[in-house]
């Protein structure tokens, strides 16, 4: 019993330590500072109520990170403002050589790119987090983050033409 008031501590000293990132982080899925304040209290009641699940304290950064990340996509899914692209239909709109858009700022890219690929340019280059942890955030391997990062920011240089 004891043991579970330190986590608990812990787990709350964490998360006001890093309240900013975390707030940023659902920001960035879903544009809205009110969205995103309740994206983070829904986190924190998850990630309270299910404390025990936390097997190691040192994954205690990619586990908060990874509930942050899936509240607010099941959020998106909810509001219907996700759509699942497949890679074929992202080839046939990223042809590059037709793009009109010369002065497209990062934030717009970013914003159309699918999920899977903006998750994981997000927490790598805005949250700066290792690709080790992105895969644990994600429960991927590092290479398929690799992967997908390379993907990504070859989508975002056809964006960005």
């Amino acid at each position: 019993m004891k043991g579970k008031s330190n986590l608990e501590k812990e787990l709350v000293a964490f998360i006001i330590e890093n309240k900013d990132d975390f707030y940023r982080l659902a920001y960035s899925y879903l544009k809205n500072s009110n969205d995103a304040v309740d994206i983070l209290q829904d986190s924190i009641q998850k990630a309270l109520s299910s404390k025990d699940k936390l097997k190691n304290e040192q994954s205690l950064k990619s586990w908060f990170y990874r509930i942050v990340v899936n509240t607010s996509l099941d959020f998106l899914r909810k509001q219907k403002k996700i759509t699942v692209v497949d890679e074929e239909t992202i080839e046939l709109f990223s042809p590059g050589h037709d793009d009109h858009y010369t002065n497209i700022d990062l934030e717009r890219s970013l914003e159309s790119l699918p999920t899977k690929y903006r998750t994981v340019i997000v927490l790598r280059y805005f949250e700066d987090l290792k690709i080790e942890e992105v895969a644990d955030i994600l429960q991927e391997s590092p290479n398929t983050i690799k992967t997908r990062i390379y993907k990504a920011l070859e989508l975002l240089r056809i964006k960005m033409i």
